[in-house]
């Protein structure tokens, strides 16, 4: 438990910090309150990553601690931002990789000396120049007085403590493991004080200790030379705090000290002091009574959530084996009907309850999407600015976890083959600096993620040259439409680029986008204006667990359609049949000729309806393209649960249109078909 925890916060705290250095760039240096925020999450981070053991990442927290606490304590704010940045984001990846390794199992331990190296080198350009700004005594010793900070470990250990105070931490309902958080409010402590005791004093090894904590909350006796504001701003800083009453104990200032309070001791009311908080003390203060005001979060795994999807997944498939029982036929049963009405309201209110608790913003997503910006434009030396629009739209946490690659691989490519160099923006009227527009919005059951970019566009005749150059051009370039051509560039082997570069020219990257949003259901469409820029629209489902579907029938077999893609089911008419001179059938349909698929034959299904005028026609679309599919009729929609189909099928290269199956009231099984796939074979 203590690792997931160490792990799930940590991460947070990557994140946060990773978004404050990229805020910091912006705004063109570091602010007072960003100083702050890097340095206590340094800190944060070195005392969990010494409790784990883990003391790569305490190492170079610690450096990096020292570092930011030479800033802060010297004010100093006319620094070199950009090295510093550099120098940050270098240590954060260190961290990550070595996160990954926890995660994975695998052995820690990684060499962060040289990144150790590069921070004391940085610290000594700052202290040497904060050296030669010093004037006057008073000033150089307070300069030296900072310098021993870094220079020498001597603490308050030394001194005689003179003052005692007594915390009592109450937890966030639901945080869980209010013991472990509560070792790791002494593990911090102990860094501030010279004595330590608190009640329950077996938080450890005794699990009992959670729930007095929860009942009576923790509480600490502290004797430290620290201020009251110093302590109060320290356990201020504990995750999924609720509330925190501190108060300074007179428990006599002699020499030789009384022993810290016992468990159990009743201190007498003159014993305590009443403190005056600071303005810091007042703000945390206010900020800890915002929180509590607002709603209780909580932290679950995902691998529970998977399955109580799991769960209600089969519930709907138990009520549909229930409500459509064959043995039920023909019986008239006012009772039960009206039960199973109720159940089902029931379960369908349960469905998209798990389902919201699943949804995700994207907005994690977007800013990681900032650092990839921020890089290649650097080492392009180009001029990008990200905007990011709808970044609060929620989606599935599997969709989340196949969108991060596709996005980078997008960015990637906008910036390298998209945004021009600025002298050449500026020759062609442009500002100098590119814009890339990330934008989520939702669409009915689906959601667009819209990556957007004003560089110079595509260029149709390259993308065609370089595909007949490459032999994969699946048809004749007079019969492709400009949306055809532009989807080229997500073939694999498929580049524009003469030379190989660190970014691109291998014809990777772009086919991973068709693979991970193609895995999810989803769909890529690209349209471009040459001189203006691109625009690449994903367009994904919202879940993918339940869909609504509409189960047709096609000789003994059954299929489903997801409802979202039909658009009208009829009845063919004689004078509406089209064949056209290669023997493709075609519809006409208020004006308009739709081309037909038989399901029949495209499955190799024997049936005995086969005359186009006694089956029926549902036209489906997808990405503004339509098609009639022909069954021998319908038999019901229904809400169906999506499950994978086996490995020897969707890698079979001759099964084509099928996204997964599902299981029906009946116990017989459904195939859904994947209506963007069956589009693009027409």
């Amino acid at each position: 438990p203590m690792l997931d925890m160490f792990i799930f916060e940590t991460t947070q705290f990557i994140e946060q910090l990773e978004q404050s250095i990229l805020a910091g760039e912006k705004s063109s240096c570091f602010t007072h309150s960003a100083i702050n925020e890097i340095f206590r999450i340094m800190h944060t981070i070195k005392g969990s990553s010494a409790m784990m053991r883990f003391e790569s990442i305490s190492l170079l927290a610690h450096s990096m601690e020292d570092l930011f606490y030479f800033i802060r304590e010297g004010n100093l704010l006319d620094i070199d931002c950009s090295g510093l940045s550099d120098l940050v984001l270098e240590c954060i990846d260190f961290i990550k990789a070595e996160m990954q390794k926890i995660r994975n199992g695998d052995k820690t331990g990684g060499n962060s000396a040289i990144l150790i190296k590069k921070i004391k080198d940085y610290l000594y350009v700052l202290k040497r120049a904060a050296d030669h700004s010093d004037s006057g005594a008073a000033e150089e010793q307070a300069g030296a007085e900072k310098r021993q900070y870094f220079t020498d470990s001597v603490s308050d250990k030394a001194m005689i403590p003179q003052n005692t105070y007594k915390a009592t931490i109450f937890f966030e309902e639901g945080c869980e493991m209010e013991n472990i958080r509560a070792f790791t409010v002494i593990h911090k402590l102990k860094e501030l004080a010279q004595e330590v005791s608190f009640i329950p004093e077996d938080i450890v090894d005794n699990d009992e200790s959670t729930g007095i904590i929860r009942r009576e909350g923790f509480k600490v006796f502290i004797r430290s030379d620290c201020s009251y504001e110093k302590i109060h701003g320290l356990l201020m800083q504990t995750i999924f705090l609720k509330d925190l009453e501190l108060t300074q104990l007179d428990l006599g200032n002699e020499a030789e000290l009384k022993p810290l309070p016992e468990a159990g001791q009743v201190i007498p009311e003159e014993h305590v002091k009443a403190p005056v908080p600071d303005k810091a003390a007042k703000e945390a203060k206010e900020r800890l009574q915002s929180s509590q005001a607002q709603q209780s979060i909580i932290s679950v795994s995902v691998a529970k959530l998977d399955r109580l999807m799991d769960l209600v997944g089969e519930m709907v498939i138990s009520e549909a084996m229930v409500i459509q029982n064959p043995d039920l036929s023909g019986l008239e049963l006012n009772n039960f009907r009206k039960a199973a009405r109720q159940l089902h309201k029931i379960t369908g209110e349960l469905q998209d309850m798990v389902m919201s608790i699943r949804m995700v913003p994207l907005a994690t997503t977007f800013h990681k999407m900032q650092r990839v910006v921020r890089d290649m434009s650097r080492k392009l030396g180009r001029e990008v600015q990200l905007e990011l629009l709808g970044e609060d739209t929620e989606v599935d946490k599997n969709i989340i976890e196949h969108i991060s690659d596709p996005l980078m691989h997008i960015i990637r490519n906008s910036i390298d083959h998209g945004i021009e160099p600025s002298a050449e923006r500026q020759m062609k009227g442009k500002p100098k600096a590119g814009t890339i527009t990330l934008e989520a919005k939702n669409a009915g059951s689906d959601v667009l993620v819209i990556v957007k970019d004003d560089g110079k566009g595509l260029d149709r005749g390259r993308i065609l040259q370089k595909a007949k150059e490459g032999g994969i051009l699946h048809k004749p370039e007079n019969e492709m439409s400009l949306r055809e051509i532009y989807n080229l560039i997500f073939l694999p082997g498929f580049s524009t680029k003469e030379n190989i570069s660190e970014f691109s020219g291998r014809g990777v990257g772009l086919d991973v986008v068709i693979k991970n949003i193609g895995a999810v259901g989803g769909s890529v469409s690209v349209d471009s204006a040459e001189g203006a820029g691109t625009t690449v629209t994903l367009k994904m489902p919202l879940t993918l667990a339940i869909i609504d579907g509409m189960n047709i029938k096609v000789g003994s077999s059954c299929y489903t359609i997801p409802t979202i893609s039909i658009k009208e089911s009829f009845r063919a008419k004689e004078n509406d049949i089209i064949i056209d001179p290669d023997g493709n059938e075609m519809i006409m349909v208020r004006g308009r000729c739709y081309p037909i698929l038989r399901l029949h034959e495209h499955y190799n299904i024997r049936t005995g309806v086969t005359d186009l005028l006694k089956g029926i026609l549902i036209m489906v679309e997808a990405e503004d393209e339509f098609l009639c599919l022909f069954a021998d009729g319908l038999t019901g929609q229904q809400q169906v649960v999506v499950k994978a189909l086996p490995e020897y099928i969707r890698s079979s290269r001759k099964i084509k249109g099928l996204m997964g199956c599902t299981l029906l009231g009946d116990g017989s099984i459904s195939l859904i078909l994947d209506i963007a796939e069956l589009v693009l074979l027409k």
